[in-house]
């Protein structure tokens, strides 16, 4: 997860179009919607392809189809940035049928998280592709006022992104410094044991998730960790753990799990899947302070 070329996308100015994709799951038409409005209010047009509705199943239409629009979308040089629909599930499968080095030589800025998470970090992996872990348009509707301003700041803004945790938890005192990486635990999760399976060694790795009890996020964390996933990592930053149960109880488990290495552990970032998803750039180095609860990215994600 520490590619050679590090390519940080263009930034996107007032009135530049961002195209709408849907890599996963099939979505909600109002809160999609919602969302377009939501991009347009921040300043953007929206371009939605008339074969963004396509449905198969618990997939929005199938694997060959949901690559093709993403491929399509990176070489379309009238788009500026892309932003995807809704996570659910579906990432995983179109991986295998992208052309990673057609990406990397249109780098445009790329929004999205849970499932999205998977195209986030091997965009970084295989392209250098600095992205943005951040509300996806089914959510950005329904975003309050912080992760709103918090997305727009970190594609279209000059200045390092940071991100602060002023009711966070400090699982493991200390300081980092390195490239963050990560983003949904379940979708990383399963890249294990893939070509696509990710190595965040010096990197500050990023969790959160929705929906899942206690002893799977130990099962999943346990799983990474024996595939060595979690090899040489040096710091982590855990996000929002939304109906995971006792808050306490996840924490716990992290400290377990991490225990042996001695790396700092800040809890309670507001991104993820609770009522504030504040932008996280996947690909940048940052510092992670304790001290200070906070990640300091040390520069902007766009040029």
């Amino acid at each position: 997860m520490n590619p050679k070329h590090i390519i940080k996308p263009p930034r996107l100015q007032q009135g530049d179009t961002i195209g709408v994709v849907a890599p996963a799951s099939p979505f909600d038409m109002d809160s999609f919607e919602l969302g377009i409005m939501a991009v347009e209010e921040m300043g953007f047009r929206a371009a939605v392809p008339d074969d963004l509705f396509e449905s198969s199943g618990f997939l929005a239409g199938s694997d060959s189809h949901r690559a093709h629009l993403l491929q399509r979308f990176f070489a379309d040089p009238n788009l500026r940035g892309i932003i995807c629909a809704r996570g659910g599930y579906g990432s995983v499968r179109i991986l295998s049928l992208l052309d990673f080095e057609r990406l990397r030589k249109a780098p445009k800025v790329f929004i999205g998280f849970s499932d999205i998470s998977v195209l986030l970090n091997t965009l970084f992996a295989r392209c250098g592709l600095v992205t943005f872990h951040g509300p996806m348009i089914t959510a950005l509707g329904k975003s309050k006022g912080a992760g709103r301003d918090a997305l727009q700041a970190a594609i279209s803004g000059d200045r390092p992104v940071v991100v602060e945790a002023p009711e966070g938890s400090v699982l493991s005192p200390g300081r980092a410094v390195g490239v963050v990486a990560g983003g949904n635990l379940t979708a990383l999760c399963h890249l294990a044991g893939t070509p696509f399976a990710p190595q965040f060694g010096q990197n500050i790795l990023f969790l959160e998730d929705v929906g899942e009890a206690p002893y799977r996020i130990d099962r999943m964390l346990i799983q990474m960790k024996i595939a060595g996933c979690f090899h040489g990592v040096i710091g982590v930053v855990l996000g929002s753990f939304t109906d995971c149960g006792d808050v306490d109880e996840i924490h716990g488990i992290f400290s377990d799990i991490f225990r042996d290495t001695g790396v700092p552990i800040l809890a309670g970032i507001p991104a993820g899947h609770g009522e504030e998803n504040l932008s996280l750039p996947i690909g940048l180095e940052a510092t992670l302070d304790t001290d200070a609860l906070e990640l300091r990215y040390h520069e902007a994600a766009t040029v």
